[in-house]
Formats: structure tokens, sequence, C-alpha cells
């Protein structure tokens, strides 16, 4: 059972980030990770529709959920994958028993040390943007009330994406997911920028990169855009050898 004390913070949290001009990277990126910390699961990843109905890689609380949500969209298969097609929650699956399922995916799964998984839609109406992807490295099952509360979570997500009325026309609501999909691009683009120059892993390169951005007061991806574009804009964050000792703000911790 999720802590009422510790869902409470996570909702508080979340909500703090739903205002105007809110960067929708950063926000995905909080939602896996806290979305992992108040459930059973070790890793939660979240895949999101292009403009052309495609699933898109956005977020994950750990490089190794990456990786996995990057192999379902390669192969087309995955919980993920099943829960966009049918807007269904994929709840309580043990990969060990899913070879027939995802025959590809699932020891692909179990390689990378996890066990079961869980996946919920990211639904707006009748129509699914995405899925919010969780993996535990044991069997335990999701109680229906976890259940509920994780898919409220992923309702969030939801409600993230399409605020600031969004949802007027079809038209906003592509352009804005697009613009979350370029953003991705560019951060995963920046990430590799300063693992590259300060010889770290792309771990460390994205907590020095939002460590930066949240001290000095600017978003994630105008940070991102400027290290991929211009990196003298920013000299102490580009230049080698360079490190900002500054702590990181409460209840903050290493992201992907």
């Amino acid at each position: 059972m999720i802590a009422a004390d510790q869902l409470a913070e996570v909702f508080v949290e979340v909500a703090d980030t739903l205002v105007d001009d809110f960067d929708v990277i950063e926000f995905l990126e909080t939602l896996t990770k806290r979305t992992a910390e108040v459930s059973s699961a070790a890793s939660a990843g979240l895949l999101l529709a292009d403009a052309h109905g495609q699933l898109q890689y956005m977020a994950a609380s750990a490089e190794s959920v990456k990786l996995l949500e990057l192999f379902q969209l390669q192969y087309q298969e995955g919980p993920c994958l099943d829960c966009f097609r049918t807007g269904t929650a994929v709840v309580n699956t043990d990969l060990h028993d899913a070879t027939m399922r995802w025959p590809l995916f699932a020891p692909r799964a179990v390689e990378a040390g996890f066990l079961s998984v869980h996946a919920f839609p990211l639904r707006h109406r009748q129509k699914v943007i995405g899925a919010l992807n969780m993996f535990s490295t044991h069997t335990g099952r999701l109680e229906p009330t976890d259940v509920r509360i994780v898919q409220a979570l992923a309702d969030i997500a939801t409600i993230g994406l399409l605020q600031e009325r969004s949802v007027r026309s079809a038209e906003v609501l592509t352009e804005q997911l697009q613009g979350a999909l370029n953003s991705r691009i560019t951060i995963e683009q920046a990430k590799g920028v300063l693992a590259r120059t300060h010889g770290i892993d792309v771990n460390a390169a994205f907590e020095r990169m939002r460590e930066y951005a949240r001290r000095d007061h600017h978003r994630l991806t105008d940070i991102a855009l400027a290290i991929v574009t211009d990196p003298t804009s920013h000299p102490d964050l580009t230049t080698a050898g360079t490190h900002q000792a500054h702590p990181t703000s409460a209840g903050s911790s290493d992201y992907p």
C-alpha cells in the first residue's frame, strides 16, 4: 500500500509544476521518478504519441528503463505498446511468464533485472496520447487501490500536457505534443555534449544540467538548447573541468 503522506507530497510537488509556461520535460522526468518512488516499482518510464500517432520516448527514472522503452519502440513490442493500442492498463505481468506475449521484450527486460511490469494509459477523453510504464525487480502485485493511484498519476500527466486550454483544437494538441518531443531530443543531445566534455555518464550529465537550470532559474529545455547550439553561452557549465558544487532543491534526486 502506498503511504498516504508520501503520496500527498507527490501530488503537491506535481501540482506545483502546473503553472503557466511550465517545463514539460522537467514535469515528466519528475513524474516518472516520483511514480517509481511511491509504488512498488523500481523504475518508471513514459512514452508519448507524436503527430503521426507513433509512440516516442519522453522520460524515465533510470537509464536502464530508457533503454527498455527504446527497445519497445524499435521492435514494436511490449507493455507500453499494448497499453497504448488498447487504452487499457497492463497490470501485474510476470515477465518470466510473458515470453509468449512479448517474445523479444520479456527476455530483454529480465536480463535488465526486472521481474514484473505494469503500464497505464495517458488518456484524454477517448484519446490515448501515451503510456506510463513501471518496472519491478520483484513479482509482488499492485493492489487495486495502488492501481487507481498510479492511474491517477498518469491522468495528472495528461492534464499537465494538455493544460492552458491546449485542447481547444486537435491542431493545438498536436503542436504541443510535438514540441515536447522536440525538447526531449534536444535534452538527449545536451546530455551527450556534457558527458563527453566532463568525462561523466549521461545520468550525471543530466543531473548537472538540471542542477544548473534550477540554480539560475532557467528552463531546462532552454539550457539544453543553449548547450547544443552555443556552448560558450554557459561556460561554467560547458567548460571541461568545471563543476557546480551546489545542492539540488529539496526533493530532487538523480535523474537520467
